[in-house]
C-alpha cells in the first residue's frame, strides 16, 4: 500500500511543532529561564539546541523519510540485515504508550479548566477557593476520568479521519490559532501596569543569579531543556519524516521546527511573568503555576474570565496537538506492523490508552498511598520519569549511533538523506563526525545519570 503523504510543507512544520510544543514549554521553560540568569540562559539554551537538538531531530526525520515507515519498521526497511537496531522500534513504541497514559490526564486538566473559565466557574472565587479547585479536581477520580476520556477520544477521532483530512487539516488550524493566542496573551501581559519588572526578571541577563546557582548547573539546565524540548527518541518526529516529500533538506526543516518550539516557550514566559509581577503573585513552575498561580492572577485581572478562557484554550490546544501527533505515531506503528486499517488502529488504541491511563488518574486519589519515587510522588511522576529520564535519552542514543556508525545505517546514508532537497545542508566534515561519534553520546549519557541522580540521590 502506498505511503500517505502530507499535503503541504506548512502542515509538516505545524504538525512537528505541535508534537514538540507541549505543556513543559509553558509550565517549565519560563521558570527555568527566570531562575538561571535570564537572557544568558536563553543564549546557552540556543547554543545547545543548535549543536544537539537540531542534529538529532534531523536524524530522526532522515530515518523516517528514507524508510517511509514508522519507528517500529524503519530499521528493518533501511538495514534488514542488521537486526540489533530493531530493538529501538519496540522501546520507542513503549515510550509512546507510557507518555500518553499520563499526558492524557494532564490534557484532561487543561480541558476542564478551559470549560470552567468559559462557563464562569472561576468568577468571584477567593485565593483559597482557586487553590482548592485544583486539589478538588485531583481528588475526584470520576471527573478526572471523564476529562481524560474526552481528550483521548478527541485525539483518536481526529487521527481516524485520515492523515490529510484529519491530522494535518485540524492540527494546522489549531496550531495557527494557538500561535495567534499566544501573541495576544503576551501583548496583553506585557502592557499590564508593573509588567515590565516581570520582563526584566525573565529575560534580563543576570550574572548574580548565575553565581548563586552555579555556572555548571545553568549549563546543565540549558542542555537538558534543549535536549528534551523536541521529544526526540521515541519516533514521534520520525513518523512525520515518513510522510514528507523530498523537496526540502531536513536540516533546514529541523531548525524551523526547533525555532517555532522555542518561540512558543519564550512567549509563554512573556505571558506568565509580567502578569505575576503586575499583581504581586510569586511565579512558580509545574502544575501549581498553571492551575493555582495563574488562575489567581486572572481573578485579580480586569476581564479575567476572558483572559483565563483564552489562556486555557491555548493550553488545551498545546496539549491536544501533542496527543494527536503521538497518537498518529502509535497508530502508524500498528498499521505498519499489524497491517491494520486506520480506523481499526484508532479504535483498538483508544481502548488501550484509556484503560492504561487509569492508574495515573487513580494515583491522585484512590491509589495516592502508592508513592513510587518517594514521599509525595504519584504514578504520574513514575511514568514521567520512565519516559523523560530513560526512554527518550536511550532512544536518542540509538538514533544518533544508527546514523553515524558503519554497523548501523551509516553517516554517508544519513548525509545523503538529510541533504536531499532545497535548503541548508549538513557539511561532510571529519570533526563533525567525531563530535557525533564521541561527544554527543557522552553528553546524553551524562544527562541520563544526572536525571536519575536528581530523583534518587
Amino acid at each position: 500500500m502506498q505511503r500517505e503523504k502530507l499535503k503541504s510543507r506548512l502542515g509538516f512544520i505545524l504538525l512537528s511543532a505541535g508534537c514538540a510544543i507541549g505543556i513543559g514549554n509553558i509550565w517549565r521553560f519560563p521558570y527555568v529561564v527566570g531562575n538561571n540568569g535570564g537572557g544568558i540562559f536563553v543564549l546557552f539554551y540556543l547554543v545547545f539546541l543548535l549543536i544537539m537538538g537540531v542534529p538529532l531531530l534531523s536524524m530522526e526525520y532522515a530515518i523516517g523519510r528514507a524508510s517511509g515507515k514508522s519507528v517500529i519498521c524503519a530499521y528493518d526497511e533501511l538495514t534488514p540485515d542488521k537486526k540489533f537496531w530493531n530493538i529501538h522500534g519496540k522501546i520507542a513504541l513503549l515510550g509512546n504508550y507510557v507518555l500518553m497514559i499520563f499526558y492524557s490526564s494532564v490534557s484532561g486538566w487543561m480541558g476542564y479548566y478551559f470549560f470552567q473559565y468559559l462557563t464562569g466557574g472561576f468568577e468571584n472565587l477567593s485565593t483559597e477557593q482557586v487553590s482548592s479547585r485544583f486539589s478538588d479536581l485531583l481528588a475526584d477520580p470520576v471527573t478526572m476520568m471523564i476529562c481524560m476520556l474526552i481528550m483521548v477520544a478527541g485525539g483518536f477521532l481526529i487521527c481516524s479521519i485520515g492523515l490529510q483530512k484529519g491530522v494535518e487539516a485540524i492540527t494546522k488550524y489549531m496550531m495557527l490559532i494557538l500561535l495567534g493566542l499566544i501573541v495576544v496573551l503576551a501583548v496583553h501581559s506585557m502592557t499590564l501596569p508593573g509588567g515590565t519588572e516581570g520582563i526584566k526578571f525573565y529575560l534580563y541577563p543576570d550574572l548574580n543569579k548565575i553565581q548563586d546557582v552555579g555556572l555548571l548547573s545553568v549549563l546543565v539546565a540549558a542542555m537538558n531543556q534543549a535536549f528534551f524540548t523536541l521529544s526526540i527518541g521515541i519516533g514521534a518526529m520520525l513518523i512525520f519524516g515518513s510522510y514528507m516529500d523530498k523537496g526540502k533538506s531536513l536540516l533546514g526543516e529541523s531548525i524551523t521546527v526547533a525555532g517555532l518550539d522555542t518561540f512558543v516557550a519564550v512567549m509563554a514566559g512573556l505571558i506568565i511573568f509580567p502578569a505575576c509581577f503586575a499583581y504581586g503573585v510569586n511565579p512558580d513552575s509545574g502544575p501549581s503555576l498553571v492551575f493555582i498561580t495563574l488562575p489567581n492572577v486572572f481573578s485579580n485581572m480586569t476581564g479575567g474570565r476572558i483572559w483565563g478562557t483564552l489562556f486555557f484554550l491555548f493550553m488545551t490546544f498545546a496539549s491536544l496537538s501533542t496527543l494527536i501527533a503521538v497518537f498518529e505515531n502509535i497508530m502508524a506503528c500498528c498499521m505498519d506492523y499489524f497491517h491494520w486499517s486506520r480506523k481499526k488502529s484508532a479504535l483498538i488504541n483508544f481502548f488501550l490508552v484509556a484503560v492504561c491511563s487509569m492508574p495515573c488518574v487513580l494515583g491522585f486519589n484512590l491509589w495516592s498511598s502508592f508513592q513510587p519515587l518517594g514521599e509525595g510522588s504519584t504514578v504520574l511522576d513514575l511514568e514521567d520519569f520512565i519516559v523523560s529520564n530513560l526512554i527518550l535519552p536511550i532512544g536518542s542514543i540509538f538514533i544518533l549511533l544508527y546514523c553515524v556508525l558503519k554497523s548501523g545505517w551509516g553517516y554517508q546514508n544519513y548525509l545523503k538523506e538529510v541533504n536531499r532537497g532545497d535548503g541548508l545542508k549538513m557539511t561532510e566534515n571529519k570533526w563533525i563526525l567525531r563530535y557525533f561519534h564521541f561527544i554527543v553520546p557522552v553528553l546524553i549519557v551524562f544527562l541520563v545519570i544526572y536525571g536519575i541522580a536528581a530523583v534518587f540521590v
